[in-house]
């Protein structure tokens, strides 16, 4: 019997933006996740700072943005945890909802692998899910050869075996709250009910 495939996508999201939907339903799509989850983070235990918007303000901002996506869910697990929470936490939290017929894939950037080795029990991490890699078109797969001497090579071989590229997408949420904070146009980068949501609670406007 073949597991079902849990892809969960952790981010601030403040705010989400078509480049999060786009490389994530391409990581999905690769995966051949049955469901995908955002689950947005309370604050970043590695980041510190609070995020712009409020919590409620993110989770909604982020059911508008998946409304229609058959596969696609929000999950409000950390933003209603009194503390940061740690990927490990979450992930352990999904595996146990979803049982032993479940695998359960975590994404992260390729330009966070730097942070990797910061992140809380990063190797019981590893070994509680599929740590999944996402680099963008045009640029050369991650090499975790690096870490193999603080993981060990069994763990560095199931990242290898856990790579996603995806498209290239030249878009960031900060450059889109400094645009939106100057009145210029961020319709580009925003999914219309994602902007109209912005505009109508006046979020980002300093």
């Amino acid at each position: 019997m073949t597991k079902r495939r849990i892809v969960l996508f952790g981010g601030t999201f403040d705010p989400i933006h078509l480049g999060h939907a786009t490389v994530a339903s391409e990581a999905a799509r690769h995966i051949g996740a049955d469901k995908l989850i955002f689950v947005p983070a309370k604050r970043s235990p590695l980041k510190g700072f609070l995020p712009r918007a409020s919590d409620a303000d993110r989770f909604e901002m982020i059911s508008l943005a998946i409304a229609g996506e058959k596969n696609f869910e929000v999950s409000d697990f950390e933003l209603r945890k009194p503390a940061p929470s740690y990927t490990l936490e979450t992930v352990e939290k999904f595996r146990s909802e979803h049982g032993a017929d479940a695998s359960i894939y975590w994404l992260v950037g390729a330009d966070g692998l730097d942070n990797l080795v910061y992140w809380h029990k990063i190797a019981e991490l590893i070994d509680a899910c599929n740590l999944t890699t996402m680099y963008r078109a045009g640029f050369e797969p991650p090499d975790f050869a690096r870490f193999e001497g603080v993981w060990g090579r069994r763990r560095v071989e199931k990242l290898q075996r856990n790579v996603v590229q995806t498209p290239l997408v030249d878009i960031s949420s900060t450059e889109i709250r400094n645009k939106l904070a100057k009145g210029a146009d961020a319709s580009k980068m925003l999914h219309p009910a994602v902007l109209s949501y912005i505009r109508e609670h006046g979020l980002y406007q300093s």
